[in-house]
């Protein structure tokens, strides 16, 4: 098995549609936490001999830097944020969003 991680930072504002009054409701930003988890068994390594390209992680997940996550997610909360990045980003096992220092989620699909 072979595993790729990859942590970034991006800033992205978002505002959440709330069914409670909060300061969330207003459009803020954050310095986004991102580490991206990728996946393939023994045999999997595509024809460069990579588990996913670096690059082409940086390449989805820095969409989210400088911009409204709104424009991407209906309700940008660190859990929708985690879910959309994994299913966008190849072999991906597991996603970390941390939104603040100390505020993280993880997201990684049932194992049934």
């Amino acid at each position: 098995m072979y595993e790729v991680h990859k942590t970034m930072t991006v800033a992205g504002a978002h505002h959440l549609n709330l069914n409670y009054e909060s300061r969330c409701s207003s459009l803020h930003g954050h310095n986004w936490r991102i580490t991206v988890v990728c996946r393939v068994k023994d045999d999997g390594l595509d024809v460069n001999g990579m588990v996913v390209d670096f690059t082409d992680i940086k390449k989805i997940v820095n969409k989210f830097d400088h911009a409204n996550l709104n424009d991407f997610v209906v309700q940008p909360t660190a859990e929708n944020i985690a879910k959309y990045l994994y299913e966008e980003i190849p072999h991906c096992a597991r996603i970390e969003v941390e939104e603040t220092e100390g505020n993280k989620v993880v997201y990684e699909p049932d194992r049934d």
